[in-house]
């Protein structure tokens, strides 16, 4: 048989590596020595593929056929048919839920159709933690054109006709900043990097520093040399341990290769990257706290003026960008500002990656022109809402951003446009709900977050959000009045206008959108006190119905012994079960365990 030269790529971000990625690594390579044919097989540990609902993924080079949800028992099968023999794993492959037929290629998917990848297009094709994968898709050409082509000012002037603004929520011109920066005349200056991805449900930069470490670190090094800056920080919080462990290395390598330390390529520009991991407060995204943390102060906010372009790390001027931010600047090098430009929209050039997680089938990381409406984002890349439900509502924003409501499904989504309907772009995840989500217990539930990582620093934020919270408590245990939904949006807006810092600032946006576009649920809460959605334990009964066929399922799982067979008798004279609501903890357990055929179980 002629052989031929193959390459196996394996998804090898956290969370593939959780569903067992590296066990599909260890049994494709002990099959491949069975078969006498390890040293003709390249096999990769790459970034993220993004479609993390199929994960662990295999790709098989050069004919790119793409497996999914592969496991270590699947590994000898899937080299003694495709490798050696030539023929697809019929059962490894994508199915489409439309039509059922198998997909070859990754783009034959719905999920990838109408994504396109700048920040993530080397996440899944390049090996991470090896620097010659990055150089051999063009790394560190953008920094080798800003250090023998460009000055500083024009480097700034290439970001600026981009448009880039910054990924990390606020989406302030990325190049202005570095103009910022630039004009700020010292001795010293810094180049941070905000790595500190801490909304719930948010993975896209966590994956971007797994799966492409060296164009975060070249874009931080062509920041250094457009401002004047020898010295870059990544602040990464402590809980990606992927994360950290591949900047490192990328780090060491990009030294190793004359691509960071001193008099990089003989151009006389020095700089160095450091990693420092942060605790994990969610208000050390904020970049004055970031730079508080930095130097080992508490992690609060400064007042600003002055900016951190004036006053920043030890009072330095300082330049700060996310994760997202940096992933696109070598690219927008390489290939100029006109084709950046091209993609999105007119006030919001390129594209944004998103974590779609919450009651959506195909939970993942997209990337998608800024523009592409939240309806193709939820019902074409996301699959739609498993199990047939229907469509409630998305958080975009995380804790800082705003429900929105079936009515804005076609809204184009960008920075200016999300904020006018009452959320925001935030760093980028994206939470789908559906009907059994109940919109009060949403809100109640991110504004809990935002009071645990409250900083305490200012009172509207400390107070305001603690006393919005207890109110919000209060409604979803029908306790509230109708007062109190008056006072949510008083306090809500008190805290939007006289908060320190963009925690305080945003904290009370899901409250103030789900009053906006779901008050009749407020309503029925505090009116009549009922939940619509069933969700707060509180407002609702478990009740079992004439259906019942006295299976006793129901009672075999009960936590506290509260249903007993005392109701009527079923035509096979058995009695019907029945809840004793006066012991019943409200915990559902019941519920599933109704035969879905007879659905004798109800809330009420």
């Amino acid at each position: 048989m002629h052989k031929t030269r193959l390459q196996i790529l394996i998804c090898g971000g956290t969370g593939c590596i959780s569903s067992g990625c590296l066990d599909v690594e260890e049994q494709l390579i002990a099959s491949l020595e069975k078969h006498g044919i390890r040293d003709e097989v390249t096999i990769i540990k790459a970034g993220c593929f993004g479609f993390c609902e199929q994960g662990p993924i295999v790709k098989v080079y050069p004919d790119n056929t793409f497996y999914v949800k592969v496991h270590g028992d699947d590994c000898d099968e899937l080299v003694s048919e495709h490798l050696l023999k030539g023929k697809h794993v019929d059962r490894l492959l994508f199915k489409s839920p439309i039509t059922g037929e198998s997909c070859h290629h990754h783009m034959d998917m719905a999920f990838y159709k109408t994504q396109l990848r700048i920040a993530l297009m080397h996440c899944g094709m390049v090996d991470p933690e090896n620097i010659e994968d990055y150089i051999g898709v063009g790394g560190y050409e953008a920094l080798a054109k800003c250090l023998t082509e460009y000055t500083q000012q024009e480097i700034i002037d290439v970001v600026k006709a981009s448009g880039l603004r910054g990924r990390g929520g606020a989406g302030f011109p990325t190049g202005n900043k570095w103009q910022f920066g630039l004009n700020n005349q010292n001795d010293k200056k810094y180049i941070i990097c905000n790595a500190d991805e801490g909304d719930p449900g948010a993975f896209m930069d966590r994956s971007i520093m797994e799966g492409d470490p060296h164009a975060v670190i070249e874009a931080m090094a062509i920041a250094g040399r457009a401002i004047g800056a020898d010295e870059g920080v990544v602040y990464i919080r402590a809980e990606y341990p992927l994360a950290v462990n591949r900047l490192r290395i990328a780090i060491a390598q990009a030294e190793k290769y004359g691509m960071l330390g001193d008099n990089i390529m003989n151009s006389g520009f020095n700089f160095r990257v450091r990693v420092n991991l942060g605790a994990g407060a969610f208000v050390c995204g904020e970049e004055t706290a970031l730079i508080n943390s930095l130097e080992g102060k508490r992690g609060e906010p400064r007042l600003r003026p002055p900016f951190p372009a004036q006053k920043g790390l030890w009072n330095q001027p300082t330049v700060n960008c996310n994760v997202e931010t940096y992933a696109c600047i070598p690219l927008i090098i390489n290939r100029g500002p006109e084709w950046f430009k091209q993609y999105g929209t007119e006030k919001s050039p390129g594209t944004k990656v998103f974590a779609l997680a919450g009651k959506i089938n195909n939970v993942g990381l997209i990337e998608v022109p800024m523009g592409t409406t939240l309806r193709e984002v939820i019902f074409e890349i996301g699959g739609g809402i498993p199990k047939g439900k229907k469509f409630k509502a998305i958080q975009t924003g995380g804790p800082s951003g705003g429900c929105i409501c079936e009515k804005h499904l076609d809204v184009g989504v960008d920075f200016d446009t999300l904020t006018s309907i009452g959320s925001m772009m935030g760093s980028g995840g994206m939470i789908v709900m559906d009907e059994d989500d109940c919109m009060v217990n949403i809100a109640k539930f991110y504004l809990e977050f935002t009071v645990e990582e409250s900083c305490g620093k200012c009172t509207p934020c400390r107070i305001g959000n603690t006393r919005m919270y207890e109110i919000l408590d209060r409604i979803t245990k029908g306790k509230g009045k109708p007062e109190d939904l008056v006072e949510l949006r008083e306090l809500g807006q008190t805290i939007k206008d006289a908060s320190l810092c963009g925690l305080g600032n945003t904290a009370p946006n899901p409250v103030l959108s789900t009053l906006n576009y779901f008050m009749d649920e407020y309503e029925a809460h505090v009116l009549h006190g009922k939940c619509p959605a069933g969700a707060c334990k509180d407002l609702v009964n478990f009740v079992i119905t004439d259906k019942c066929i006295a299976c006793s399922l129901c009672a075999k799982v009960c936590p506290v012994n509260c249903i007993h067979p005392t109701g009527s008798e079923t035509p096979n004279g058995k009695k019907r079960f029945v809840i004793d609501h006066e012991a019943c903890i409200k915990c559902g357990a019941c519920l599933p365990k109704c035969p879905p055929k007879i659905g004798a179980i109800i809330k009420e």
